[in-house]
């Protein structure tokens, strides 16, 4: 038995967070993972998971060991990757982290489409709406809404991004529309606990000096489908992403307010680590995701 498949064994113990859990996922035995984690531990020497009946822990060696041999492993799949494109063969798993708030909208159907196009490829989404660590966590590309300002992480942007303060029209005509931003922390207001400004709204003067501004209102929620769902149920005004906003605002169900002070510069990105050898799989992937959002802003 050889180092690498003890320490891809090891690798997909961690991350499943289980011998079941991971022998589930790759269709092998619990017990053969099992073995293959001890003959590497006996292999080096030294203790990786500390194990009981119920559940385990790293060690502080394992920590170590996992952050290392997870950077070998992608190391030797990517120049495995590159020697299959050079034969016209592209094919793997892609793990990928993207928020919620993607996934539950239309354009959450550029990732199924690309599913669609190259069976071979893997998928493994993990919705999650903090900002992980791709290298860090093992992921290969991250999804991200955001005005970006990580430089250490090669970035293509698939589309422009802009946040939008909406309302319904009998809600404003009831409680008076915002002249300026600092109108609303006397109004009635939406929060999201998913934006990182949660009840701190930023907006943006004209000289570009960032501020915000201190909201309440009768209803917090995870969810920009939530979020909009109140705004159109009168509730208060609401910070709606543009994708989520639009259909309600074409329908004329909500009216988006303050546009001059929103901040710009916003982007949906494709995110990854610089890499020695980018993966073919993740080159195909970025490739297809911008393609397919330049299609969907042509329509």
């Amino acid at each position: 038995m050889d180092t690498l498949t003890r320490m891809r064994a090891f690798i997909d113990v961690v991350e499943a967070e289980g011998f079941s859990a991971a022998a589930r996922k790759i269709g092998r035995s619990k017990a053969l993972l099992s073995k293959y984690v001890r003959e590497l531990e006996d292999e080096l020497g030294a203790l990786l998971l500390n194990r009981t009946t119920r559940q385990f822990s790293l060690t502080e060696t394992g920590h170590t060991y996992f952050k290392r041999a997870s950077e070998i492993v992608r190391e030797i799949d990517s120049l495995a990757d590159t020697v299959r494109d050079s034969a016209g063969d592209v094919r793997g798993r892609i793990k990928i982290t993207a928020p919620r708030t993607f996934s539950d909208a239309p354009i959450g159907l550029s990732l199924i489409d690309f599913a669609k196009a190259h069976p071979d490829i893997v998928l493994d989404i993990h919705l999650d709406d903090r900002f992980v660590d791709l290298v860090e966590e093992g992921y290969d590309l991250a999804i991200r809404i955001t005005r970006l300002e990580d430089s250490s992480m090669i970035a293509r942007r698939l589309s422009p991004f802009s946040l939008k303060i909406c309302a319904a029209p009998a809600f404003i005509e009831k409680h008076g529309m915002p002249e300026k931003p600092q109108d609303l922390a006397r109004m009635p207001c939406i929060i999201d606990t998913n934006g990182r400004w949660l009840s701190n709204w930023p907006f943006m003067r004209e000289n570009g000096e960032m501020f915000s501004v201190a909201v309440s209102g009768p209803i917090e929620a995870n969810s920009p489908l939530t979020t909009r769902a109140a705004a159109v149920a009168e509730l208060g005004f609401a910070p709606l992403p543009d994708f989520i906003a639009q259909p309600a605002l074409d329908s004329g169900q909500l009216v988006s307010v303050l546009d001059d002070w929103v901040p710009r510069g916003g982007g949906i990105f494709a995110v990854y680590p610089h890499r020695r050898y980018l993966p073919a799989k993740i080159r195909v992937f970025v490739d297809f995701l911008v393609q397919w959002f330049k299609l969907r802003e042509g329509e």
